[in-house]
């Protein structure tokens, strides 16, 4: 589905990413994980069209993708922070984010499972942190997304409203969409992925299938699989 091929990144002097090369395939939860600072951010940016490569290929289907940045309509994201305009009530972000893609299909499922309607005339300025994050999640699979990215999505959600985004995932998955999750909390990520993307100082140190990684790494779970991943960087 989306395909970094070769990415290179850099900052000034500071290399981000350097020579990534990694497949999102459908149907797939893939767990992109690694250290802070070691690049998962800038990955994000360049999957959103936020940033450019310095040297590399983003492509989707095949097709790279270009400047004007018409494929990221196929993208759902949420941010580990959420903002939004704080005079606006929930309602109205909804309604200008439909503005925007007038005619598109739409699914405000989570949005009914997460009690949102609730909220609806709730300033957001005014809503909880983990409120805003189902706002946040809530929209980003609003458009039926093929490709799903989520930073973070869990840090403040309640265990209801988790256990509801984690159905709402694999359901995705069943759907054949291809989902990207950002997480420090392995634990989370492990009832989900089915592939594993280790970045550390802005270099792909593992990629592929999560019983590959932990059969290589003589483990059963993922964290202490990561771990171990990072401490034979760190020795080597």
């Amino acid at each position: 589905m989306m395909t970094l091929d070769g990415i290179r990144k850099a900052y000034g002097a500071r290399t981000v990413l350097d020579s990534v090369s990694l497949s999102l395939a459908p149907g797939r939860v893939v767990a992109l994980v690694g250290p802070n600072g070691s690049g998962k951010t800038t990955l994000i940016k360049l999957l959103l069209g936020l940033a450019r490569p310095d040297a590399g290929r983003l492509l989707l289907d095949g097709v790279p993708c270009d400047a004007e940045g018409a494929y990221r309509a196929r993208i759902g994201y949420a941010p580990q922070a959420p903002r939004y305009p704080e005079h606006l009530a929930v309602g109205e972000v909804v309604a200008m984010l439909r503005a925007l893609r007038p005619g598109a299909a739409v699914d405000e499922s989570l949005i009914d499972d997460f009690g949102l309607r609730g909220e609806w005339a709730t300033p957001v300025g005014t809503l909880s942190g983990g409120w805003r994050q189902k706002v946040a999640i809530a929209c980003a699979f609003l458009f039926l997304p093929d490709l799903l990215i989520l930073d973070e999505p869990t840090a403040g959600l309640d265990p209801i409203a988790s256990g509801l985004l984690k159905s709402h995932l694999r359901a995705a998955r069943a759907a054949g969409r291809t989902i990207l999750i950002s997480s420090h909390i392995l634990v989370e990520l492990e009832e989900l992925a089915d592939d594993v993307a280790f970045l550390c100082a802005g270099r792909l140190r593992f990629a592929g299938p999560v019983d590959a990684l932990l059969r290589e790494t003589g483990t059963r779970r993922l964290e202490p699989a990561v771990a171990a991943l990072l401490r034979g960087l760190r020795i080597a």
